[in-house]
Formats: structure tokens, C-alpha cells, sequence
């Protein structure tokens, strides 16, 4: 048996190991997202997808979110093989996206993106579960694990970015495909965690959550303010690009807000607030960032405003995070995460389809809406605050799991 002293050493090069593989394939999942987001339109248009197709086809990962994805992460935890299930996920990505490659038919590239969007969709979840169970088991904090995924997701995109000149459009789906392989490669080195004790009525507390009005406040708040910034994602390129701005300060912008994000994500572990009041601030930080960006602002102060993403997605995630790890049992972890995902495709779903009626019509103003709409996540969250801190059979399940750790 180990001494006493050695104990404490044992455990933090565990929990150093963990983190660092972690860290390396939160890396590699972003960086998928990175490369994907930005150019895999761009690969439908060079294969001769028409853009209605490729609204159709594009679409597809969101309804996904909330159809497939509960029922992927379920099934991960009914069977307790979450880091299994990320493996699996991450190669049948990874196959999906070379099936995808060989298509240039408009249903057939759908077809095959679907199945693909199927077991890549939960992969992130999945992840953040797994995360938030390492969080509790080795004492670590959520935000310097999650920002090198933020920071792959820049480097994914600068990169993709620069391919673009080099290579034909036709062949950047082998390069989404190749990062989606990387991922695959490096899921197989993730570290094993122990099952999370079972605790009596635990199979009820999946239900139960759903029944929290905690929870459901939880997941509603962050999603109806990572919901608000749809438009953002949606139309600030084509309005920055109609204002005149070249490409490179486009995406200049753009990188402007995911550095903030990762700042946070670093600094997250000094934080001293209550995670509900990071998600209120979160939310009050988005409406006062849409309402500046409503009124069309020059590029100056449009570049301090893009700060502002650090607050309106990094802290909100953040928040979001604490709450759940403090108040949703490790066994339900992954259904919890589903949940929340699935909550969050539909607001965001809705809100895409909104937004461009809205933009259609008013332009700029569609950020009024998206202040709306952060507004009540933050005053939802500010009224629910007291309600987190769970009562119900969800609450006691967590607390005896906490207890026989």
C-alpha cells in the first residue's frame, strides 16, 4: 500500500492526466467545429448544391439536438459507458464525414450528413458530462478545461481559412474530415473515470429532473441567452461585409470575441460569485451588447463590443456549468446535459428561423429581439435563484453520491 504522503501525489498526477487528455480533445472537437462552421457551405456550393439545399442540409445538426441526441446520451448513461460513447461518437463522426465526401447528389448529401449529424451532435454533451464528472471527482474548474476548445475552434478557422487559397473548395471536406479523424484518434487515450455510486431511487432521478423547476430554470435562462445570439451568428458577417468591411477585418471581429471567451474561461476559477449570478450577468451583458449593435456602430466600437462575447457566451457558460455540476447528480449527468443540449437546439432553432423573418424586414433591429430575449434568461435566472439548490429526490441523490465519495 502507498503511504499517506504519497497518496496526494498519486492523485494529482491522475488528475493532471485526466485534464490534459481532456483538454486535447476538447481541442480537437472544437477544432471540427472550427473548420466545419465556416466552410462547409462553402463545400456544398463548390460541389453544386443549390442554396436551398443547403439551407435544408445545414439545418440538420440543430434538429438533431433535440430528437437524437437525449435518446445518445440516455442510452450512454443507462449503460454507463459515457467515455465509451465518445469514442464511438467521435469515429462514427469521423467515418460520417468521409461518407459525406463522396456524395454530390442534394438528397444524398443529406442522407449521409444526417447520419453523421446523429452521433456527432451528442459528442459534446457527452463531453461536458464527462467533464463535469471529472470537475466533481478531482476538484478541477470547467472553464481552463473548456477553453482550449475555444482556442482550437480559432486555430481551426484561421487554418481552414487559409486553405481555402491553396486548395480547391471542392476538397475542404477532406480537411473537415481529417480533424474529425484527429479527433477520433485522440478520444482513445480520454482517461477512465469510476462509475458514479449508485444511490437509492436513482433510476427515477432522470425523470425527476424534469420535474425540478430548478433544473428546467437552469436550462431554459442559458438557452433563451445563448439562444439571443443567433443573429449574431447568422447575419453579422453578411451586415459587416454589406457596411463595407473587407475580409480580414470580418474576421478579425470574430476572433476578437472568441479570445475574450477564452479570458474568461481562464480566469472562471477565481470567480468568487454564485454561478446564477454569472448567468445573470451573462444575460445582462447581452442585452446591453445588442442593443449597441443595433444602432450599427463603427468598426471601433464594434471591436470593443465583440469583448463583450466573453460575458454573453463564456460566463454564461461558466455559470451554467457550476450549477449543473452542484445540482445534478453524477449518475444523471449525461441525460441532464442532453436535456439542456436538446432545450438549447430548439430555442436556437426557433430563434434562427425568427431571425431571419425579422431581418428580412427590419435589418439590425432583429438585435432589439435578441435583447428581448436575453433579458428573460437573466430575469428568469435572477427569480429562480433561490430555486437551484435543489429539494426534490435530485437534490438528495446528489448529496448521497457526494457523501460515499
Amino acid at each position: 500500500m502507498p503511504s499517506e504522503s504519497q497518496i496526494p501525489i498519486v492523485s494529482r498526477n491522475t488528475s493532471a492526466r485526466f485534464a490534459r487528455r481532456l483538454a486535447l480533445f476538447y481541442g480537437t472537437l472544437f477544432g471540427l467545429i472550427g473548420t466545419h462552421l465556416p466552410f462547409f457551405p462553402v463545400w456544398l456550393k463548390a460541389v453544386g448544391i443549390d442554396a436551398s439545399w443547403i439551407g435544408i442540409i445545414t439545418a440538420v445538426p440543430a434538429v438533431t439536438r433535440f430528437t437524437v441526441l437525449p435518446f445518445v446520451t440516455a442510452f450512454a448513461e443507462r449503460h454507463q459507458s459515457l467515455r465509451r460513447a465518445m469514442i464511438f461518437t467521435a469515429f462514427a463522426t469521423a467515418l460520417g464525414f468521409l461518407l459525406v465526401g463522396t456524395q454530390h447528389r442534394p438528397l444524398l448529401v443529406f442522407l449521409a450528413y444526417a447520419l453523421t449529424a446523429c452521433v456527432w451532435t451528442p459528442t459534446v454533451p457527452l463531453t461536458d458530462a464527462y467533464a463535469l464528472r471529472g470537475v466533481a471527482r478531482y476538484g478541477l474548474n470547467y472553464g481552463p478545461l473548456r477553453l482550449w476548445g475555444s482556442a482550437a475552434f480559432v486555430v481551426g478557422a484561421l487554418a481552414c481559412g487559409l486553405l481555402v487559397d491553396v486548395i480547391a473548395a471542392k476538397e475542404l471536406i477532406w480537411v473537415i474530415a481529417s480533424v474529425a479523424g484527429l479527433g477520433a484518434v485522440v478520444s482513445l487515450a480520454l482517461a477512465r473515470l469510476d462509475h458514479p455510486k449508485t444511490v437509492p431511487a436513482a433510476h427515477h432521478s432522470a425523470k425527476a429532473l424534469l420535474r425540478e423547476p430548478g433544473f428546467l430554470a437552469i436550462i431554459v435562462s442559458s438557452a433563451l441567452i445563448q439562444g439571443s445570439h443567433a443573429a449574431y451568428y447568422t447575419f453579422a458577417s453578411i451586415t459587416w461585409q454589406g457596411a463595407g468591411l473587407g475580409g480580414l477585418t470580418i474576421a478579425g471581429l470574430w476572433v476578437l470575441g472568441v479570445l475574450a471567451e477564452i479570458v474568461v474561461f481562464a480566469l472562471s476559477p477565481r470567480f468568487t460569485l454564485n454561478p446564477s449570478a454569472l448567468v445573470v450577468i451573462g444575460g445582462l451583458s447581452a442585452v446591453a451588447r445588442w442593443l449597441i449593435t443595433a444602432q450599427e456602430p463603427s468598426v471601433a466600437v464594434l471591436s470593443v463590443v465583440q469583448l463583450a462575447h466573453g460575458l454573453t457566451y463564456g460566463l454564461t457558460q461558466v455559470g451554467t456549468m457550476g450549477l449543473l455540476v452542484h445540482h445534478v447528480p453524477g449518475q444523471v449527468m449525461a441525460r441532464g446535459q442532453g436535456y439542456f443540449a436538446a432545450c438549447g437546439g430548439i430555442v436556437a432553432s426557433a430563434t434562427s428561423i425568427l431571425s431571419g423573418a425579422v431581418y428580412a424586414r427590419h435589418g439590425q433591429g432583429v438585435y432589439y429581439v435578441m435583447a428581448a430575449m436575453a433579458l428573460s434568461g437573466a430575469v428568469l435566472m435572477w427569480l429562480a435563484r433561490h430555486r437551484v439548490a435543489f429539494s426534490s429526490e435530485v437534490a438528495t441523490g446528489s448529496r448521497e453520491e457526494n457523501a460515499s465519495k
